[in-house]
């Protein structure tokens, strides 16, 4: 059964959005070949695909931002030209970005109000947006306090605040991008009610996600993208995840992590009381103590900006701090002389940073340059005083052999690679070093699901060689199966740990709210969001 079909309505229905023939280039690259899709009204419809296979160029092109070098758009069974995203708006189009579109110092009142003025007196607009926010409020569960101020709200009340933006404007065709990457599970819970209620109400959902979990659970119909091309369209109740796995790689892929159950050794790294303080005087970490041991992984979980990126850093050698560390017994000095990364690097730790672009290449770099930045004294890199340029060459086109990079070409610049297999130049350079302890956060961060099967079994057999491994991801997918032990980090604080193989995405959802555990009374979602909103959105 189709969701027009749920919905009460017939399937002759004119299509909300059809695309006939799109094709878009960026010079020699093709964005988008001759794609053609249909998008059934009151639907919830999922794209995916892996890293540039041009979804959000397709629907940066229905939304106005780009112009198509070909084809045609119908919206409604009309024609419709897009010059830019006001004429979408016209059309009864809205678009929700992965990265919010707000002023934060504005009030939710002024933010919603913010283009879509009556006229010159901002003090009708605003009357009547309060009325009509209320409604809206009450019809969708968007419940969102008109007069607070954007920077004193959470990321879930803010997205919130999007979906309003678009809904007061008149969209019946609403677009989200990667919706829920800044969220906790019980705040994605909620979105996901919230995408149903607007089904209900008869409006159109077009869901980009690379979340095949996403997918199954909330979409009607599913299109897959692959290479710049629509390579099927599915109903999702007649497909499977690791059918859509295989449509968008272009071969099967494991959807688990394989590992055998964790046998640590002694304490590798021990973390007491630390604390770290920004250039504003604002204290990111408040007195965090735990310990990584020699084969285990430790998970970090967290909502983004909740003291996991300050908590790399400093022991990356990137950030100074006050408290204790110990690698291997021997303190590390957290400021001065000695608290650099060179000097972390020298004592065995090894560092994949969460920014690869701003923090783990040069990209406009070779890959063979790329491998030796941070080892460039190696005796293996050197000859005489000296860096040996062949023998850097070499190994590096040796690393890139194992570890899959596409092209195996080491004198090729870091920007020309795609985002997995730039992150796999990072990995090889780090993982090849067999660090005594590695820092690797966000692994698979803007990768695609074949590079993710790849990198996740580079992860476990460093662990199994007995080295220790601090992992830091906002995914809380990828902590649950990759993790032996996790920590949950809320507002620069450890709010508890749990054994993975004890715990679940409901328990750790609360915990990354800031909650122990959900009232009796309340469902998670709208404790943990309650609870977030209340303390100023801290996550």
């Amino acid at each position: 059964m189709t969701g027009s079909e749920i919905q009460g309505r017939p399937e002759t229905a004119a299509p909300a959005i059809e695309l006939r023939g799109i094709s878009k280039a960026f010079g020699p690259v093709q964005a988008n070949k001759d794609i053609s899709i249909k998008v059934a009204p009151g639907t919830i419809h999922g794209i995916i695909g892996e890293n540039g296979a041009g979804k959000s160029t397709l629907m940066s092109i229905l939304y106005g931002f780009y112009k198509a070098d070909r084809g045609e758009i119908l919206i409604g069974g009309k024609p419709t030209t897009i010059p830019d995203s006001q004429a979408a708006i016209a059309a009864g189009i809205g678009m929700v970005f992965q990265h919010f579109k707000l002023v934060e110092n504005f009030t939710v009142l002024e933010n919603i109000v913010l283009g879509a003025e009556d006229g010159a007196r901002l003090t009708p607009s605003l009357a009547k947006a309060r009325k009509a926010l209320t409604a809206l409020a009450e019809e969708y569960e968007l419940n969102v306090d008109p007069d607070a101020l954007i920077e004193e709200i959470g990321v879930g009340a803010q997205q919130r605040v999007e979906i309003l933006k678009a809904l007061y404007r008149r969209a019946d065709i609403l677009i989200l991008d990667e919706p829920t990457g800044v969220l906790t599970p019980p705040e994605a819970d909620h979105l996901f009610r919230i995408l149903r209620n607007l089904r209900e109400e008869g409006k159109t959902v077009i869901l980009i996600t690379h979340k095949l979990r996403e997918i199954m659970d909330v979409t009607d119909t599913v299109s897959v993208m692959r290479r710049g091309e629509m390579t099927a369209t599915v109903k999702t109740a007649e497909t499977s995840p690791a059918e859509l796995a295989e449509l968008m790689v272009g071969r099967k892929v494991l959807l688990r992590v394989e590992k055998a159950p964790a046998e640590p050794g002694r304490t590798i790294l021990d973390v007491r009381d630390l604390t770290v303080t920004d250039g504003d005087g604002v204290i990111r970490l408040k007195g965090v103590s735990f310990d990584v041991r020699a084969g285990e992984i430790l998970g970090i979980a967290g909502v983004a900006g909740n003291g996991q990126s300050e908590l790399l850093e400093v022991l990356g050698g990137m950030r100074e701090g006050t408290g204790e560390v110990r690698l291997n017994d021997a303190p590390l000095p957290l400021s001065g002389r000695g608290a650099d990364a060179r000097t972390r690097r020298q004592a065995g730790i090894g560092h994949v940073p969460e920014d690869r672009h701003r923090e783990g290449l040069i990209l406009d770099y070779a890959a063979w340059e790329n491998v030796a930045f941070g080892y460039q004294d190696d005796p293996a890199y050197t000859s005489g005083l000296f860096m040996d340029n062949k023998a850097i060459r070499a190994d590096t086109e040796a690393k890139m052999k194992r570890f899959d990079v596409r092209p195996p070409n080491p004198d090729l610049a870091a920007k020309n690679f795609s985002g997995g297999n730039q992150q796999k130049v990072v990995l090889a350079r780090e993982i090849e070093r067999s660090p005594e302890l590695l820092l690797i956060g966000q692994p698979t961060r803007g990768v695609d699901i074949g590079a993710i099967e790849f990198i996740h079994e580079q992860i476990v057999a460093l662990r199994d060689q007995g080295k220790a491994i601090l992992l830091v991801s906002v995914e809380l997918e990828e902590i649950l199966a990759l993790s032996d032990r996790i920590v949950v980090m809320f507002d620069g604080r450890i709010m508890g740990e749990r054994a993975a193989a004890a715990t679940d995405e409901r328990e750790l959802g609360l915990l990354m709210a800031g909650m122990e555990s959900a009232p009796a009374d309340k469902p998670a979602w709208q404790a943990a969001e309650e609870h977030l909103d209340k303390n100023g959105g801290s996550a």
